[in-house]
């Protein structure tokens, strides 16, 4: 049988990263506007080389229309890839040296973000992530100010940055605070640590989903514990190799995470850094890991289930997903 159009498979990008999907003309553009070198994109080894190379790639958004032009073009871009609902996540404080205090610089990203889902039709909600490298009282100030804005837009709270020496836990105040406040808790773990990293975003932080995730294979209570209570890990497969948690897509463990009965959703972490998009990342899933479409339907599902999309979006996607596989 022919295998059905994954960009008309409705699906949710729950794990993107802003400035991290930036299309590659518009960072050239941006850099020459502002002056500056283009930002090389490749060629890291590490985290730390990655994570230079993304504030690097922030420093060429300069202003309010350069910021917004970036939310249009990523929605648009998921859009194109079949997404029904898009969630970016952001730090604030990175772009506060040029664009104003935090609470000016998300609003114009959930301005933007409703104008883009309007003009394209699909559905966008923001997550506010904090810093774990940086101190975690900041992180309380940004779930509060993120609740704050939970009417107009914001749908989940997070925590992102090296994972190494930076635990979950010491940011248990915070997370609090955004599931209080009705969001969504969306730490990054287990990506470059393994199970215990996990284990405290579910414990300490009440993870509703993790970022990544994947090390879980490594310990296989946690594994059953993933699968029995249905929290779902946003992988990114290609970010994984990139970065060395694999060493090879065909090494991954999420299908061995799928079989073992966890929900996952596909999603590209940082397609300027990584290269491959929404759309890209389930057509590898199709030809690397050899899923069929119903496997591809269910990460889809699992997108949508699991996202901070309202309930009427939630309910349209699946049945159009049912369609998709002729249900």
């Amino acid at each position: 049988m022919t295998a059905r159009d994954l960009a008309a498979l409705p699906k949710a990008h729950l794990h993107i990263h802003l400035e991290g999907a930036m299309r590659p003309a518009t960072l050239e553009e941006l850099a020459a506007a502002a002056g500056m070198p283009k930002p090389e994109v490749r060629g890291y080894g590490s985290f730390t080389a990655f994570v230079g190379m993304y504030r690097a790639a922030c420093q060429a958004i300069r202003t309010a229309d350069d910021l917004q032009r970036l939310v249009g073009e990523v929605v648009e871009d998921a859009a194109l890839a079949g997404a029904q609902w898009i969630e970016p996540a952001m730090s604030p404080p990175i772009h506060t040296a040029r664009l104003g205090s935090e609470e000016e610089i998300v609003d114009i990203v959930l301005d933007a973000l409703a104008r883009a889902g309007a003009r394209y039709r699909i559905g966008a909600g923001l997550i506010v992530g904090a810093d774990r490298m940086a101190d975690p009282a900041a992180a309380v100030k940004q779930a509060r100010l993120a609740v704050a804005r939970r009417d107009r837009g914001v749908v989940g709270f997070g925590l992102a940055n090296d994972e190494v020496g930076f635990p979950p836990e010491p940011f248990a105040e915070a997370f609090a605070v955004a599931r209080e406040g009705g969001l969504l808790s969306v730490p990054h773990a287990g990506e470059l640590e393994g199970p215990a990293s996990i284990i405290g975003a579910l414990d300490a932080l009440g993870a509703d989903r993790i970022q990544h995730g994947v090390r879980a294979v490594e310990d296989p209570e946690l594994v059953k514990r993933l699968a029995d209570t249905g929290v779902c890990l946003d992988v990114c497969p290609t970010s994984n190799v990139m970065l060395s948690v694999f060493p090879s897509l065909e090494a991954h463990s999420l299908p061995a995470l799928l079989d073992a009965g966890v929900r996952c959703s596909i999603n590209g972490d940082d397609p300027l850094l990584f290269g491959p998009g929404l759309l890209e990342e389930y057509e590898l899933c199709r030809t690397t890991f050899g899923f069929d479409d119903e496997r591809l339907a269910f990460l889809a599902r699992c997108s949508v289930e699991a996202s901070g999309a309202p309930a009427d979006l939630k309910q349209r996607a699946s049945a159009a997903i049912a369609t998709w596989l002729g249900e």
